[in-house]
């Protein structure tokens, strides 16, 4: 039997470079980048460095960025932080039915704060219609938080459109770019994005590290309150070996980016391939012209997730059921709902494979030929 991971969009492993430069940052270079002796400078230079790769790689400004615990504090910052520092602009925001928890939990938190979230909804591919967000959009609406790929189905949203429409608008556009940032090309400037969250363990970097990209005007109220680091945005020493580590984890995924695109369209064109050959009855969720390559949602008629789940687990193949975050709930996925409906037998029969590092196309088959067994299995 073979062990298969192709769960890539819950978490990534850290690829080998990566792990050499965070030990070797660990090793060498502890000092404390707010100390002004010779061990501070050298971990100021590391952080500073780091800064700079990472906000080139955006088309973003240096003083930009501001390193974060990862996507979900990233998330909260730039929702809680223009929330509070413009509530007196107006206390609305739109938002998504199917933003990730790290979104829809703020927005709920804000609204027993006495904040009004509108919920756009999406069609059946996971898009959401421009002509809504524009007929939503008012004078008090503050903030417009838009996920750029869903992490459950791939689909990507119309960014640039969002960004063109909200540019000429008070509000500040926000978007979770967690599953799209090292896969897709992102110019913050060309597409008017005011704040962009992202998260180092999707791109072969360690947990635990992350970033929000503010543009320079926008106006943040810290949650955090203590040292004057990152520019007085986020206080406390930050994780210089992490920080580093993702830098090179940004630097190996802009490298091989054109690369990865291809061999994981190959993966999917392989997977949905054979399928289409094979006797099981399935269809693939979400948009087939808008979506992120490595990410493919199935649903097969038949069948329920957790029977799936199991049986390709006894077989060494690790995908999921969708969000990471809400692994072992029984509750459906509430993307799957929005896309279509509470009556949907989709939102009871599908899985997600999502591709990363290590795998091979030889990997792809073993999953297929199992999954086939399986299916066939449950559904006979």
């Amino acid at each position: 039997m073979q062990k298969v991971y192709l769960d890539h969009a819950a978490t990534s492993p850290m690829h080998p470079s990566v792990i050499d430069k965070q030990v070797s940052v660990m090793n060498n270079t502890f000092g404390n980048p707010s100390s002004i002796h010779s061990y501070g400078r050298e971990a100021r230079h590391l952080l500073d460095e780091s800064r700079t790769i990472i906000a080139d790689s955006l088309n973003a400004d240096f003083n930009e960025i501001i390193f974060t615990s990862g996507g979900t504090e990233a998330d909260n910052m730039a929702i809680m932080g223009v929330a509070e520092a413009r509530k007196n602009k107006g206390k609305h925001i739109i938002t998504t039915q199917i933003e990730h928890h790290a979104v829809l939990h703020v927005c709920n938190h804000l609204e027993e704060k006495g904040f009004e979230v509108t919920y756009l909804p999406v069609d059946k591919e996971g898009r959401i219609s421009l002509e809504e967000l524009k007929n939503e959009l008012r004078e008090d609406t503050i903030l417009v938080t838009i996920m750029f790929g869903n992490n459950e189905v791939g689909t990507v949203q119309p960014i640039q459109e969002i960004g063109e429409l909200v540019k000429d608008h008070p509000a500040y556009f926000h978007t979770d770019a967690v599953q799209a940032y090292g896969l897709t090309k992102i110019d913050v400037k060309a597409l008017h994005i005011d704040l962009l969250s992202v998260s180092a363990h999707k791109i072969n970097g360690p947990k635990g590290i992350g970033f929000l990209y503010s543009q320079n005007d926008v106006p943040l109220t810290p949650s955090l309150f203590g040292g004057e680091q990152e520019r007085k945005r986020r206080a406390g020493t930050e994780n210089v070996a992490s920080i580093a580590a993702f830098a090179e984890a940004v630097t190996i995924a802009q490298a091989t980016r054109t690369e990865k695109l291809s061999e994981y369209e190959k993966f999917a064109n392989t997977l949905i391939g054979k399928l289409t050959e094979s006797p099981v009855e399935f269809s693939r969720n979400g948009s087939l012209e808008h979506y992120l390559p490595h990410v493919v949602n199935l649903s097969f008629p038949g069948t329920d997730v957790e029977s799936l789940l199991v049986n390709l687990d006894m077989s060494g193949i690790a995908v999921s059921s969708g969000s990471a975050c809400t692994a072992g709930s029984i509750e459906p996925s509430h993307v799957l709902v929005a896309m279509f409906g509470k009556e949907s037998d989709k939102i009871r029969n599908s899985i997600r494979f999502s591709f990363g590092l290590h795998n091979t196309t030889d990997q792809v088959d073993y999953v297929v030929e199992e999954l086939i067994k399986i299916v066939t299995r449950l559904t006979r």
